[in-house]
Parts: structure tokens; sequence; C-alpha cells
């Protein structure tokens, strides 16, 4: 059953997974590759599709619309205000490793957009940085498999529970991270609220007239 859906869905599933973040689903296509359920060619293959794609669009995006992007959650604007600042000091570098940053994979790529990085050597650096990402994270989930195997001795009996535990392990990166945006959210519109009561106040405050000019219009 499971490879029944592996060989319908199993790839589509990593490219999108890729496309949009890309290393859980890909830590888990490496452990279902050394099970024999997938390719681990194909699927370092179809990781670094996805990947190259979604950080060709996000940078492309940002070029063209990176403030506004931003803009549109407070996390990203606080994240990408740090990233533009990475991204000027040593740009390449950041183009070939902001995939191994956890948390940066959406960001960095508007943020160089947005700092006007060439759009060619984007293409080819980006493209060297997908495939080292897709090759070593699905290299290493693979060897994780053989690593298991070896303490555990025969993995069929465990797979389903290693599965399991990366898909939770997953899914707890994910809820962390919403927990983390919705707190930063209400941060930055408390403190929009309070500039905006400050900016209020100082616009009812009632404006004193000096002394002297008082007593220039008496006379």
């Amino acid at each position: 059953m499971l490879q029944n859906f592996l060989n319908e869905f199993g790839y589509f599933a990593l490219f999108l997974g890729t496309f949009f973040e890309g290393e859980t689903i890909l830590v888990l296509a490496g452990f279902l590759a050394f099970r024999g359920y997938m390719d681990l060619n194909i699927v370092i293959l179809v990781a670094f599709c996805g990947s190259y794609a979604g950080d060709q669009l996000w940078y492309f995006m940002g070029r063209k619309h990176g403030r506004k992007l931003l803009a549109r959650k407070p996390r990203w604007q606080l994240m990408g205000d740090k990233a533009l600042r990475l991204v000027r000091k040593h740009p390449d570098i950041w183009v070939l490793s902001f995939r191994f940053v956890y948390g940066l994979r959406t960001v960095m790529p508007v943020a160089i957009g947005l700092s006007g990085y060439p759009p060619g050597r984007y293409l080819l650096l980006n493209g060297i940085g997908a495939a080292v990402w897709a090759a070593a994270l699905g290299s290493a989930a693979y060897h994780f498999g053989a690593v298991l195997e070896g303490l555990l001795g025969n993995v069929k009996k465990y797979e389903l529970w290693v599965l399991g535990a990366l898909i939770l392990l997953g899914l707890g990166l994910w809820l962390r991270r919403r927990i983390k945006n919705a707190r930063i959210a209400r941060e930055a519109r408390a403190e929009r609220q309070c500039c905006a009561s400050a900016a209020a106040s100082d616009l009812d405050m009632p404006v004193e007239v000096p002394v002297d000019l008082k007593k220039k219009s008496d006379d």
C-alpha cells in the first residue's frame, strides 16, 4: 500500500514540499529511499528541481514586489531586514548557503532579489546551492537509515515509527514557527497601537503660546 502510494504521489509531493520549504519532506524521502520505496537519485533530482524553482520564483518576486511581500508579515519584515544586511555583506556566500539556515528559506531569496543581486549570477549560484543542498540532505537521510539499521537490526519492524517520528518532528517545527510568528505579530500590533496612541495624544495636547508673544498680541 505504501509502495503504491509513493509510486503515484511520492515524487510529486516531494517536488511541492521542496518548492515551498522542503527540509522535513526531503529527510522523509531520503529515509524511504533507504528502505527501497523510492530511488535516491530521483529523490535528489526532484528535490533539486523543487528547491531551485521555488527560490527562483521568490527571487523574482523580491525584485518586483520585495517590500510589499516583506510587509505582509511582521516576522518577514524583521527577518527581511536582517537578511538584507547579511546579503549586502557577503552576497555570494548567502546565495549558496541560505537553504542550510533554518527559517531563512523563504525570506532570503526575496531579500536577495530586493538587494539588486544580478539575475544571471543568481541563476547560476542558486542552482549550485540547490544541488548541494538536495544531495547533502537526501544522502544524509539515506545514511541515517543505514545507521538505524545498524543500531536496531531489522528496520522494517520500526519504519512506521521512524516515519511517524519524522513527521511529528516536522509538524513540531512548523507549529513552533507558527507560534513565533503569532507572537511577533502581536508585538508588532501592540507597537503600532502604542505609536498611534502617542501620536493622537500629541495632537490633542494644547499648544502653549510663549509669554512674549502673548504680551505682543495684547499690545
